[in-house]
C-alpha cells in the first residue's frame, strides 16, 4: 500500500465510502445526510492542512485521512486528524498505516501534539488503534454522541505528544 497526498481527482473514490460511513451514524459527528459538496469541503483541508489517501498498487483507494491545526492562534501547535477506511478494506492495516503516516506528517510539520476531539467510545476498534499508537483518553464527554443503535454514548478526547 502507498500513502500519498490526495487531490480532488481522488474524491470520486473517497466519496462513496465516506458517505456510507457518515450515513451509518456510528462514528462521525457529521450530519448523516451531509451533501457531497459539504463533505468534500470538510475533508479537504485548507493549507497547512493536508489530506492523504492509502492506495493499493492497482490504484484502488483503500482509505483516507486528513490533518491540520486543531485550534488557531496560541493553540495552533496542536494537530488534529480524521480517518476513514473503506469498509470492504477493513482489517488490512489501512487505519494503522494512515495513523502512523499522519503522526509522522504532523511531527514533520512542527506540531507538538495531536488531539482527537470526538472519538465515539463505542468505536472500540478506533479507540484500541489510537491507544496502540500512544494516545490516551484525557476526557470523555458523557452522552456526547447519539448512536443510532446504542443510544447516547460518550465522546472521548484523545491526545498524544509528538
Amino acid at each position: 500500500m502507498l500513502i500519498r497526498d490526495a487531490d480532488l481527482a481522488d474524491w470520486p473514490a473517497i466519496w462513496p465510502f465516506l458517505r456510507r460511513i457518515v450515513a451509518a451514524g456510528e462514528t462521525y459527528t457529521w450530519d448523516r445526510a451531509v451533501s457531497e459538496d459539504r463533505a468534500r469541503a470538510l475533508w479537504f483541508k485548507e493549507p497547512p492542512g493536508r489530506t492523504f489517501v492509502a492506495v493499493d498498487p492497482d490504484g484502488t483507494v483503500l482509505g483516507s485521512a486528513n490533518m491540520g491545526r486543531n485550534h488557531s492562534g496560541p493553540g495552533s501547535h496542536i494537530a488534529t486528524a480524521s480517518f476513514m477506511v473503506a469498509p470492504e478494506h477493513a482489517g488490512r492495516g489501512v487505519g494503522r498505516a494512515l495513523g502512523e503516516h499522519v503522526l509522522d506528517a504532523a511531527r514533520a510539520g512542527g506540531y507538538r501534539a495531536m488531539q482527537f476531539n470526538a472519538v465515539v467510545e463505542t468505536n472500540t476498534s478506533a479507540v484500541g488503534l489510537w491507544r496502540s499508537l500512544g494516545f490516551e483518553v484525557v476526557g470523555t464527554l458523557p452522552e456526547g454522541f447519539q448512536h443510532p443503535v446504542k443510544g447516547y454514548v460518550g465522546l472521548h478526547i484523545m491526545h498524544r505528544r509528538l
